[in-house]
């Protein structure tokens, strides 16, 4: 009475005389990765536009940002698991084809519902690709290199995540401060990147093997062994962690940025989210060669530190004390998502990294959307101070809990 779909372990397929080498399409694939994760922050400097057209309380910001993260939970539940067993372009080519439709109907359905929606597209389809697309980088660079270690695929498929967000966030911002069309033009040229991510990934051989045997379909779960489960829940603690701080930065900051402060440059509001997660990227380079134990005890220190900035200037209403927060809690929280990711999936087995990886991610959307949801939802009764010192004490004593249990191998 089962149909579905089969377990698949990784193959050394031979890519196709017309399609890419297991080399070039490692880039191929991250590139497209990075496109679709700038096309998902590309809203977040058009905040304070959709607000000031349409007179948007925060609360409301802050809902239309929450539906992305629950497609994207939606998505990771149902299907972010399936490219070990239907392979891995299977997946990506579809979710992108989910982001081009969504960016098509931020164009033209643009209302606080159209917004919505149009988010909730939008998270289903990168709930689709974080995984899948991070699973495929580390199998083209196994592939393409087998005598080398894992640290260059963790790195570029990091850095492609965290980096697709900074990239997106300051190309919207410029765009909308500098062309005409601002509510239009930034989704036009996403399209087109979006259109290209989508051929380029069309040609990347696969690198998992499916079969006619058929197993039924089950949603996202855990698996792992039963004696690495602890770690695994560490691991997944500190990406919840980064992924909160990330999550502000992309929903709150810009409509701070422009409301609190004043500052009505949607460049300067994409600046502020691009230097948060430039500096999780460049941090995770600077770094890279350390031991497990420094790289998650700096991403904990660097994370507290930042919290505690950004709260004092959204205190003293400052401006520099707001940035150099969001640049050093990036930085922290850039490291303790790929320390997460990179303890979390070596604990499966080859044949169930996607099903981990998908897993850490579930973990990682459900700190985007739940914390700054709570943040929303307290501004409407309490000062936005306030209600970010609660939120800056909760997520580091998540990150510090779960990165002791890692740093002791627990």
């Amino acid at each position: 009475m089962t149909h579905t779909l089969h377990s698949a372990a990784p193959q050394a397929a031979r890519p196709s005389r017309r399609g890419f080498t297991h080399r070039s399409g490692f880039w191929v694939v991250a590139g497209a990765f990075l496109i679709a994760m700038a096309f998902s922050v590309v809203p977040t400097p058009l905040w304070t536009l959709y607000q000031a057209r349409d007179a948007f309380s925060t609360f409301a910001i802050t809902v239309a940002f929450a539906a992305y993260a629950v497609g994207v939970l939606v998505s990771l539940f149902l299907a972010g698991h399936l490219s070990d067993r239907v392979g891995r372009r299977v997946i990506l080519l579809p979710a992108i084809v989910l982001e081009v439709i969504a960016a098509v109907l931020f164009i033209v359905w643009n209302t606080l519902a159209g917004l919505i929606v149009d988010r909730v597209i939008a998270g289903l389809g990168i709930g689709m690709i974080t995984a899948t697309a991070t699973a495929f980088i580390f199998e083209l660079h196994r592939h393409a290199r087998p005598e080398q270690e894992r640290t260059r695929s963790d790195i570029v498929s990091t850095a492609a995540n965290l980096g697709g967000f900074a990239v997106g966030a300051v190309v919207s911002g410029i765009l909308a401060q500098f062309v005409s069309h601002p509510l239009v033009t930034p989704f036009v040229v996403f399209i087109v990147l979006l259109v290209l991510a989508a051929i380029g990934i069309a040609f990347v051989p696969e690198t998992v093997k499916t079969s006619t045997g058929r197993t039924p379909y089950r949603p996202q779960r855990i698996r792992v062994p039963r004696t690495a489960r602890g770690k695994y829940f560490a691991a997944a603690a500190i990406a919840f962690g980064g992924f909160s701080l990330f999550g502000l930065a992309t929903s709150l900051a810009p409509a701070f940025v422009a409301g609190d402060l004043g500052v009505t440059s949607k460049a300067i509001g994409g600046l502020v989210v691009f230097l948060t997660f430039g500096s999780a990227v460049a941090t995770q380079l600077l770094i890279r060669s350390s031991k497990l134990a420094t790289q998650v005890a700096t991403g904990i220190i660097m994370m507290g530190l930042g919290l505690a900035s950004l709260t004092f200037g959204v205190w003293s209403s400052s401006l520099a004390l707001f940035i150099i927060g969001g640049i050093l809690a990036g930085g922290g929280a850039g490291v303790l998502f790929k320390n997460g990711l990179l303890v979390g999936s070596g604990l499966a087995e080859p044949q169930f990294r996607g099903e981990a990886l998908a897993g850490l991610f579930l973990f990682s959307y459900v700190g985007l959307v739940v914390p700054v949801l709570g943040v929303g939802i307290a501004t409407l009764f309490v000062p936005l101070a306030i209600t970010l010192l609660w939120f800056a004490a909760f997520i580091t004593a998540v990150v510090i809990v779960g990165g002791i249990a890692i740093i002791r191998g627990r």
